[in-house]
């Protein structure tokens, strides 16, 4: 049953932000599946779970988790129900963020595979967004761009 499902995978999206909001590292990084990525808001956050747990333990550890409250989610379903993904509108203490990501049920297990945060820019403030970040950005696409073909 569909709707069922996107029950369980909206729970178990809940449950994780909550896993965090409470500075649980165990349920946090458990929720995610081992080959699985997170993406953050900074263009050099791209963690391998096993990197993002290693860097989000010290946090938790001292009780510094974040709590990202999910104001509106979407889920969508493949056609053999086993994949899912989904995007979320949240209140963050970066302000307003918008999450993403895949889920893959593994052994009657939803999994996280995939996790992408990004704040979210009104489109009259994007130029002075793009003014305030261009000096890093600029940096991180000099890095980026590959050389001459040789």
């Amino acid at each position: 049953n569909e709707i069922t499902l996107e029950s369980e995978i909206n729970q178990v999206i809940s449950d994780w932000h909550k896993s965090a909001a409470r500075s649980d590292h165990k349920a946090y990084i458990g929720a995610m599946a081992d080959s699985g990525v997170y993406i953050g808001t900074d263009a050099t956050e791209y963690w391998t779970t096993p990197e993002f747990s290693a860097w989000s333990k010290p946090y938790f550890d001292q009780g510094k988790g974040w709590n990202l409250i999910s104001l509106q989610r979407n889920i969508y379903l493949s056609g053999d129900k086993n994949t899912a993904w989904f995007d979320e509108l949240l209140d963050t203490g970066m302000g307003l963020c918008r999450g993403s990501g895949v889920l893959q049920k593994i052994n009657g297990q939803w999994q996280i595979f995939h996790y992408v945060l990004s704040p979210t820019v009104p489109n009259d403030l994007i130029n002075e967004v793009k003014s305030l970040k261009a000096k890093d950005d600029s940096l991180i696409i000099q890095n980026l761009v590959p050389g001459p073909a040789l």
